[in-house]
């Protein structure tokens, strides 16, 4: 039987749109007019100010709308040593062109290591502000390979490729024991990885970097299952994948079919949040190799634009998708966060809370 709540009948992905306080504070800190604590006790406030109004929709999982990041993995990723990010997409860019020719790049430059907890302090404070389910999204360990392939990895630190993702995969084992211990029971990776796997495009630059598109999903697997070794059985563990959300854009196109078949079966995580608010993402045939054992969240209500879905027709893609995995193991969510970077999409807070109210009418009474 596949586990439920965590995740909720009606969940998120976790990010969402940074208040004007947030980015105040973001710029009188790069001009040097306040220091970390100080950044850091505007940004306390601003999420204590929003988890109200976030339980209010109705929502379970309660995350701290990823307000102390620039980035939904750069700024986990950075705090690993061994970890070198360098460039960054200009904010004032809205061409999705741009964000291809110029994104950060992420590089292994020394021994990976996990020398501090990264998330605990964050967790904690949310735990403190809220009686519902805490929830922690952190980027999956596929982020520091993908966009580099062996050569963005330091061949005097790692000859061997195996040793890397050991490594890797022990600082993340370091940080989830250190989450758990602080008393968190719920974990999203968040992979956009195995979803560029989809899109023939991507695939292709696989290739050209000396990696068989065909092989990494196994790979990835491999990686993320030695990432969650040993981890407890009240841990739950979802994996969500996206196809890119940087201001309203997205990067890959593909169906799943591509990657199914490893992505659903030899992945040990109990739950899925898949895009599936549009197009791109294709239909839910590759669903068929989904197990009865897992949790499926169906990320049908977009993130993206401002426009409320129909319930009815939110209703019937469930149903749809209910002729390849039983209704019983699935739940809804927006497809993605509506701030994966502190830009946001070209939504506001409130087609933000709108949308995340429609997941929960549409949830109970889909459910009960």
């Amino acid at each position: 039987m596949s586990k439920i709540a965590p995740p909720f009948r009606a969940d998120h992905v976790g990010s969402l749109l940074r208040p004007a306080a947030i980015h105040d504070a973001r710029a009188r800190r790069a001009r040097g007019e306040i220091d970390d604590a100080e950044l850091r006790a505007i940004e306390d406030t601003a999420i204590a100010e929003m988890i109200p109004t976030l339980e209010a929709t109705g929502i379970q999982s309660i995350t701290d709308g990823e307000f102390r990041r620039e980035w939904f993995h750069l700024d986990f990723l950075q705090q690993l040593d061994g970890v070198t990010v360098s460039g960054a997409i200009e904010s004032s860019s809205d061409s999705v062109e741009t964000v291809h020719q110029a994104p950060p790049k992420i590089s292994v430059t020394g021994k990976l290591r996990h020398q501090h907890n990264i998330q605990v302090d964050d967790f904690r404070f949310v735990a403190d502000h809220t009686t519902r389910t805490p929830k922690v999204s952190i980027p999956s360990p596929t982020m520091v390979h993908f966009r580099g392939g062996r050569g963005g990895i330091d061949i005097e630190s790692y000859p061997d490729l195996d040793e890397f993702f050991e490594d890797l995969a022990q600082c993340y084992r370091d940080e989830i024991a250190a989450l758990y211990a602080a008393g968190c029971r719920y974990v999203q990776l968040d992979d956009t990885n195995l979803a560029y796997l989809c899109d023939p495009v991507m695939r292709q630059g696989a290739v050209d970097r000396g990696d068989d598109p065909d092989e990494l999903p196994r790979t990835y697997a491999a990686l993320i299952n030695s990432a969650l070794e040993g981890r407890p059985d009240d841990l739950t563990v979802g994996i969500h994948l996206c196809r890119g959300n940087f201001r309203s854009k997205h990067f890959a196109s593909g169906s799943y079919e591509a990657v199914a078949e490893v992505l659903f079966n030899e992945i040990d995580v109990d739950a899925y949040f898949l895009e599936y608010d549009d197009e791109r993402s294709g239909d839910f045939a590759p669903l068929r190799f989904f197990p009865d054992d897992k949790t499926l969240v169906l990320g049908i209500v977009t993130s993206k634009t401002p426009e409320l879905e129909d319930k009815d027709m939110l209703k019937t893609r469930l149903h749809e998708a209910a002729a390849y995995v039983d209704l019983d193991q699935m739940c809804l969510s927006p497809q993605c966060g509506f701030s994966s970077t502190i830009h946001g999409n070209e939504v506001t807070e409130d087609d933000q809370w709108a949308k995340l109210r429609l997941v929960v009418d549409v949830a109970a009474e889909v459910w009960g």
